[in-house]
């Protein structure tokens, strides 16, 4: 697993990465979305087929692809693990549709068993594996809509996905919905110099908050007010300024 120093260099960052997620509807409303990420200097885009399956999103996704060559995108096929997931990103690698990060919800890491127990993530771990894919994996670790975790236990469970993906990515209790702050740092103390994402409640007036946290995958909070696909620009414009400022760079006007 990379370490912190080196997941930043990776995005070419001395703060926080910032990664907004698009909710994919069609093409053009993909591309106008790009083009504000792009625009406003995010570091990359996760795009999640909320609406439909699978099968339906792949076209639009080799067409992000081809219109965006140097893009970094990431995917989250929704409810989807990485055991089914990385054979398609491996097919769609080797079609020479690249795609540079996966953000599964759930890793399948379970404190209830012991490090060296961990069946479901280490066949996923396999599945990457023979897939070939080379992208970056974030693995949700304690995450909303998942099995609940006692918080007495964020810290073995952040601990244990250390060995299972490349950035321990957790969230608030719901989609929109602000991580404690205590939360965040049980994990940062737990996965020591490991990169760290959140992926729910960020804006750009809280994410000072969160200092420790490495990237952040973020949409309602940029999104217009009740616009569930769009981003905002001056929402992303103000909240890339932020991460800036946390990584002790200049803002743009």
């Amino acid at each position: 697993m990379m370490t912190r120093n080196e997941f930043h260099r990776s995005f070419k960052v001395s703060g926080p990465a910032v990664t907004p997620v698009v909710h994919v509807v069609d093409d053009e409303q993909i591309a106008r979305n790009l083009e504000i990420i792009i625009g406003e200097g995010a570091q990359g885009v996760f795009l999640i087929n909320h609406d439909f399956g699978v099968d339906e999103f792949l076209p639009l996704i080799r067409k992000a692809r081809d219109r965006f060559p140097n893009l970094w995108i990431g995917l989250n096929f929704l409810a989807v693990t990485g055991l089914n997931a990385f054979p398609v990103l491996g097919q769609l690698q080797s079609e020479g549709c690249p795609i540079d990060g996966y953000w599964a919800d759930d890793a399948r890491i379970d404190e209830r068993r012991s490090p060296s127990d961990q069946e479901e993530a280490e066949t996923i771990t396999a599945a990457r594996q023979s897939s070939g894919w080379q992208g970056l994996y974030m693995g949700g670790t304690c995450f909303k809509k998942q099995r609940e975790v006692p918080p007495d236990l964020y810290g073995l469970s952040a601990s244990i996905a250390v060995d299972h993906m490349d950035v321990v990515t957790t969230s608030g209790i719901a989609t929109g919905h602000e991580a404690d702050s205590s939360k965040i740092e049980i994990f940062r103390k737990a996965i020591g110099d490991k990169p760290m994402a959140l992926a729910s409640g960020i804006t750009p007036e809280n994410v000072m908050t969160y200092h420790e946290v490495d990237c952040f995958l973020v949409a309602t909070g940029i999104n217009f007010e009740n616009d569930f696909y769009n981003i905002d620009a001056a929402r992303l414009k103000k909240l890339i300024n932020v991460t800036k400022i946390m990584g002790g760079g200049k803002i743009h006007d």
